[in-house]
């Protein structure tokens, strides 16, 4: 796994909208520090990293980082204790929308 991705995994979930616009920020520069398509790996790890909320976004930019990941990560129904985002993310795949 690279650098980039390791990082950003290791600070957690996203933040909800509460977090400071400081912290909103250094989370998207962190994402954009990622250079696409991310790995299997990569990808897998990033679906743990969705917060309670969309972050101002933020949410949707792992969401399309996720989906440039070779093979879609979510292939089985990750069921209802899912957040929404596992939720969205599975839906896009079985519903042959297109990545990115």
């Amino acid at each position: 796994m690279r650098p980039e991705v390791r990082t950003f995994v290791a600070d957690g979930p996203l933040p909800d909208w509460d977090a400071s616009e400081e912290e909103i920020d250094r989370r998207a520069r962190q994402l954009e520090a990622i250079a696409r398509p991310v790995t299997g790996e990569e990808a897998r790890a990033l679906v743990a990293c969705f917060g309670p909320d969309d972050c101002y976004g933020v949410a949707w930019t792992l969401l399309h980082l996720i989906e440039t990941a070779p093979r879609p990560v979510l292939t089985a129904d990750p069921g209802p204790e899912a957040d929404e985002w596992q939720r969205r993310l599975y839906a896009r795949t079985a519903d042959g929308e297109p990545a990115g």
